[in-house]
């Protein structure tokens, strides 16, 4: 049996264990992953794309355990009643081959790019930052909003999207998180005054969220909405202005706000910044880039966390997925002995009524 956790069950589990401790908590997660980045096989993710969005998976092992993660984003889907983004994910022992944990990955996704972003901001953001502005109001940003409380003390939160009931939303959502809410009727308005700016929009081409005069000294920039080829949020002028910060270069070069370069233009991996192999913010007044385009890596975190912190409780379910014969080289008896548990025989024209 794989232990499995169902939609159902991580919604109940997160309103019964809080969002914001789960937030802390998969945040030092990545952080001890990021540390040993090293250990885990890195490569980009592998996309399938159409006109109306992408189909990946995103694989990674640290050697003992393996995790894939299938995702899709479909910015259409809105449109249509549907999810944007849904996903689900694996853990796997190295050692058998066997998967050991499933489990519902469109709200841990959510989570986990949340954690991410504020585990980043941690380490490039200035310590004193308390307002955060944040561009695009849709599925991510309560999670966005919450994480950057959570983890980087943000009291003020001024939202902007083009649709004010997505604004709306998200303040109503919030309200009563210990936040102050404030909302903005343009993208200007919203930056203005902010030490942290996160841009999270759905459209699948490039946009200019943010353009350079909107960004002053000492800003952090959370750029997650740039995630695939040709889709971006920043003016190029704005990149070339500030210290960039990315997951994998080779995946954030095709990808991220950094495919508006040149393929050597220099930038740095967040896992050299948290490990002190290099610096991050250098000084109040640099322009930080977190250009994160999200990898396998996170996923792994997301899923090793939520397997430790669901284990042995009502939360996980067994899930029948893998057939076990009594010799395993006899798969075949299985089926007869689930005919014969049936009341049928097994035969090649299929299960037939045990005759007396």
């Amino acid at each position: 049996m794989v232990q499995f956790v169902s939609v159902a069950n991580i919604l109940k589990f997160l309103a019964r264990s809080g969002v914001e401790p789960h937030l802390v908590g998969l945040a030092r997660y990545l952080e001890e992953d990021f540390s040993r980045w090293e250990a885990f096989e890195k490569a980009p993710r592998i996309p399938s794309h159409s006109p109306g969005g992408v189909i990946e998976l995103m694989p990674t092992s640290d050697g003992e355990t393996y995790s894939f993660k299938y995702v899709n984003g479909h910015p259409g889907n809105t449109r249509k009643g549907l999810q944007t983004v849904t996903a689900f994910g694996v853990l796997a022992d190295v050692t058998t081959g066997y998967p050991r944990f499933v489990a519902e990955m469109t709200v841990l996704t959510a989570v986990r790019t949340a954690a991410v972003s504020a585990m980043a901001a941690k380490h490039l953001a200035r310590p004193e930052s308390r307002v955060m502005a944040m561009i695009g109001n849709g599925a991510q940003s309560e999670f966005q909003a919450l994480a950057f409380k959570a983890v980087n003390e943000i009291e003020e939160v001024r939202l902007y999207d083009i649709d004010p009931a997505a604004t709306d939303k998200c303040a109503r959502n919030l309200a009563g998180s210990g936040l102050r809410i404030v909302r903005c009727g343009s993208a200007p308005e919203a930056v203005a005054g902010a030490d942290i700016v996160t841009t999270v929009t759905a459209d699948k081409r490039r946009s200019t969220i943010l353009t350079d005069n909107m960004v002053g000294a000492g800003v952090h920039i959370n750029a997650i909405g740039g995630d695939s080829p040709g889709k971006t949020e920043l003016h190029p002028d704005i990149l070339k202005r500030a210290g960039i910060f990315v997951e994998l270069t080779a995946q954030s070069r095709v990808e991220g706000e950094i495919q508006q370069l040149p393929q050597d233009y220099p930038v740095t991996e967040l896992w050299e910044v948290v490990t002190g192999r290099r610096p991050g913010r250098t000084d109040g007044a640099q322009i930080t880039l977190f250009d994160s385009v999200g990898f396998a890596v996170e996923d792994f975190s997301a899923l090793r966390y939520l397997r430790d912190r669901v284990r042995g409780t009502q939360f996980v379910e067994e899930l029948d997925l893998i057939a076990e014969p009594d010799d395993s080289r006899d798969l075949f008896g299985l089926i007869d002995r689930a005919g014969r548990q049936s009341g049928g025989v097994v035969g090649r024209r299929g299960a037939v009524p045990a005759v007396a």
